[in-house]
């Protein structure tokens, strides 16, 4: 995956600080400190200071912590920093030619440009340390564009990031787009305060931070009080002493170690996580349904859900502060906790056992099986060459991986065996009892694939209060999901959960149900005490008139003042103002909702579903013209998007352009054959324009894959017709999918009938 989305501040090159470094004789929190270095982007914030100045005094701590991939998280390009081969060195990826050079010190790529030519670009700074590293290119009006081109730092060789057919130059996914631009996307996590300096009138930025890569106030907070007190005296009485510093917690190695959308600037060691963060729950798309990680989804999601997350274990019970390594190698860093005696440490846990044995492991003392990590934390690997751990330190389970799809540590290391065989094998040790322990497995799946059954399980996980709450909150999302059940009664419940991600949950749940019904569902959670919950709640409440808030009004004004203040703390991306957008329609704020929309096809003109949000608008706000025209804009930049033909058919259909709209709906139908609903749209025009027996003729065509949809159309056409013979063998397939309808075994006799009278 593409440095943008790579939020995690695990990757890097150089730290620039000097020990001992004197004092300055003036104020450490103003913008016009003397900055030696010759980073442009450089400036010392509010209540910031210099980070050599933290060296002066902090030499071991700073010493072991320039050995840290943190500390490397981003450079100046020079001859120390950069890794990759700029000899003139070439590469190629699908007709796409890249050369990479260097003169008098300075780093150039050649490559494909915005407009499709070949250009040169200037290296600014190195992104990562390794095992990749990537480059910056400043293209412009302040943006800093990551090249999807990475060098490989094990197998020194340059790769290409992307995956498929590679993005057309300029768009969205291309490496001059908005995905690949470090203002917008990576700045968070790989320097120390940036402020990305969005100037929405040109769309360009001015962008910020104290030091180019990740420094010692990224996790302490700002430096210029603890400076004064350490000059003053203060931060050394022996009463209580005011270090002038916030304690640092989790939460700050969270914040970047999380997929989340940010709602607010400015977060700080000790400030609550969720008020500044609105973590992703366990989706389909960015988790495996027993909680693994599918997608690039950091540590947080995965930790959240273990024992040990709830037992009060945090990233530094395992891992160095300052090298960011681990406290101890292999199985030791394990039973620091899980001795053979209880830790005093663990009241209402007990990780006490013996482990690190062949009893336990199955596997030879000191051999790769017998690893705590390789059976509990298996590795997937992202940006092809960056494996990360799993942190839900999971049982393995191939008997779930053999129905479900999900991965396992015992055929992830024995390449080449099954599912079943590693089953079979768990079986020989331990019984089969093992297959009968509890988990979130069987819920999530299906209510990935719309099973109503899967209901009641996930009912069970968000009452119970020995799973982890992002797993309850994410059981009561799954549950508005999987339609045909009424679940209002559940999300009023999750919404006065004691756990706030169960709380996200249900004001995220929601926005599922039908809006008449979701102010008494979740109205009191416009006043919530976390502002990733507040802001879930008015979006999901955007629609709910005014008059019906009555007391809450107040509380609801509140949270969409949060609500505004997250989409201006994303400004420059696109789906944030999109999505606004929804949001003030819903509110009949009707010009500033298009503002919003036109907005966001401003930030990202070729990412197609910002047009389709506002053509939907215009069609909704009765401008059917306007709608149309959008369509056929987009169209223009993607013609191969089958949703795009079937939305510009829609509204041809409403233009009573009924020709025109065939056209479309056939090409939508050549360009995703299996998608009944533009199937049976495309036989209704047919039909609506007379040609009743074209629509029946494709429609016997695509009966053959079983849709009861096109088959009860086929045989609504096939009665219109006359053509009794067709309309009885349709009518004898619709029974065989539906056995216990009794129109249609009276119309199969009526039909039999009616033919042999003949």
């Amino acid at each position: 995956m593409a440095a943008s989305v790579r939020s995690a501040a695990v990757r890097g090159t150089h730290l620039l600080f000097f020990l001992l470094l004197a004092f300055a004789g003036r104020s450490l929190a103003s913008d016009d400190i003397s900055i030696p270095a010759s980073d442009p982007q450089i400036s010392i914030h509010e209540g910031f200071v210099d980070e050599r100045t933290c060296a002066s005094c902090h030499a071991d701590q700073a010493a072991a912590f320039s050995k840290s991939h943190h500390a490397k998280a981003m450079a100046l390009a020079d001859n120390g920093t950069v890794r990759g081969d700029f000899d003139n060195s070439r590469f190629e990826h699908d007709g796409v030619v890249t050369t990479f050079t260097r003169r008098a010190g300075r780093f150039f790529v050649n490559t494909e440009g915005a407009d499709g030519g070949q250009a040169e670009f200037e290296v600014k700074y190195t992104f990562a340390y390794e095992p990749l590293q990537q480059y910056l290119v400043d293209i412009g009006g302040g943006r800093l564009q990551a090249l999807d081109i990475a060098w490989d730092t094990a197998r020194r060789q340059w790769f290409w990031l992307g995956n498929g057919t590679p993005a057309k130059p300029g768009s969205t996914y291309h490496w001059t787009g908005p995905f690949y631009r470090w203002n917008r996307t990576c700045i968070d996590c790989h320097s120390t305060d940036p402020q990305a300096g969005f100037q929405p009138q040109t769309n360009e930025y001015k962008s910020t931070y104290v030091a180019t890569s990740i420094g010692c106030q990224s996790c302490h907070g700002p430096g210029a009080k603890h400076v004064a007190l350490a000059r003053s005296g203060n931060a050394s009485s022996s009463v209580k002493p005011d270090t002038g510093l916030p304690k640092v917690d989790a939460g700050i190695c969270l914040a970047c170690h999380a997929r989340r959308t940010k709602l607010l600037d400015g977060y700080q060691p000790g400030k609550p996580f969720l008020d500044y963060f609105s973590p992703a729950l366990l989706r389909q798309d960015l988790y495996f349904p027993d909680g693994q990680i599918l997608d690039e989804v950091f540590e947080y999601g995965s930790f959240q859900q273990s024992k040990m997350a709830r037992a009060g274990v945090t990233c530094l019970d395992c891992h160095r502060p300052h090298e960011a390594g681990l406290k101890a190698e292999g199985n030791a860093l394990c039973t620091q906790c899980h001795t053979e005696t209880k830790p005093e440490r663990f009241v209402n846990q007990d990780p006490s056992g013996l482990f690190d044995t062949p009893a336990h492991t199955r596997h030879q003392a000191g051999s790769t099986g017998a690893q705590c990590a390789n059976c509990h934390m298996t590795e997937r690997t992202y940006m092809k060459v960056d494996p990360r751990r799993d942190h839900s330190f999971v049982i393995p389970r191939p008997d779930l991986s053999a129905t479900l799809g999900t991965p396992n540590a015992c055929t992830t290391c024995h390449v080449g065996k099954t599912d079943d065989w590693a089953a079979d094998t768990m079986d020989k040790w331990y019984g089969t009892q093992w297959r009968k322990r509890a988990s979130i497995a069987h819920a999530f799946a299906g209510a990935a694939n719309r099973d109503q059954a899967a209901a009641e399980a996930l009912r069970a996980l968000v009452i119970d209060q020995k799973q982890a709450g992002i797993v309850r909150g994410s059981a009561i999302a799954a549950m508005s999901r999987t339609g045909g059940i009424d679940v209002t009664a559940d999300i009023r419940t999750a919404a006065t959960d004691a756990d706030p991600l169960v709380r996200l949950g249900a004001a995220e749940a929601a926005g599922n149900i039908p809006p008449e019904q979701r102010l008494d569902a979740i109205g009191t959670l416009l006043g919530d005490e976390t502002r990733a919950v507040r802001v879930a709640a008015a979006n999901a409440l955007a629609g709910t008139p005014p008059h019906l808030f009555g007391n809450q009004q107040g509380n609801f004004e509140a949270a969409v003042a949060d609500l505004r203040a997250y989409v201006e703390t994303n400004a420059d991306v696109a789906e944030t103002q999109s999505n606004y957008g929804f949001f003030l329609f819903a509110r009949q704020a009707t010009a500033e909702a298009e503002a919003a929309f036109r907005q966001a096809i401003s930030l990202d003109p070729t990412l197609v579903t910002m047009r389709i949000n506002l053509a939907e608008f215009y069609r909704a706000t009765g401008r059917n013209e306007r709608s149309e025209q959008t369509y056929a804009e987009a169209i223009q930049m993607a013609p191969d998007r089958a949703d795009l033909r079937y939305g510009h058919a829609l509204s041809l259909v409403r233009k009573q352009a009924l020709p025109e709209a065939i056209a479309e709906l056939e090409e939508a139908v050549r360009l995703d054959p299996p998608n009944s609903r533009y199937k049976t749209t495309f036989a209704v025009a047919l039909d609506s324009a007379g040609r009743t027996g074209d629509a029946l003729d494709r429609l016997g065509g695509w009966a053959t894959g079983g849709d009861p949809d096109i088959i009860g159309l086929a045989l609504q056409y096939s009665l219109k017709l006359r053509r009794l013979p067709e309309a009885l063998k349709h009518a004898e397939d619709l029974a065989r999918l539906r056995p216990q309808d009794p129109q249609i075994s009276g119309l199969i006799g009526q039909l039999k009938q009616a033919i042999n009278g003949k």
